[in-house]
């Protein structure tokens, strides 16, 4: 079952398959999201308002990389 990516996602922390921390959805558009490494506590804030951003730090992460989206936003093991 393929995984997507939506608005919904932003706010959401990102995890690898292992459960590690590896940043926080700052942005979703078409399927990709980007993902801010080392969020501040002002854009945990922004995120969970619903303000996007992106800055050029973010890494992208996309739905094929993906496990599941629920409370977190898990990436497969085998990437």
């Amino acid at each position: 079952m393929a995984v997507s990516l939506t608005d919904d996602a932003v706010g959401k922390t990102v995890v690898d398959a292992d459960g590690k921390k590896l940043g926080l959805v700052a942005k979703v558009e078409d399927g990709t999201a980007a993902v801010d490494p080392d969020p501040s506590l002002a854009e945990h804030v922004l995120a969970a308002v619903g303000w996007e951003g992106e800055d050029d730090e973010d890494y992208v992460v996309t739905e094929d990389m993906l496990q599941r989206v629920d409370d977190e936003v898990v990436l497969r093991g085998e990437l």
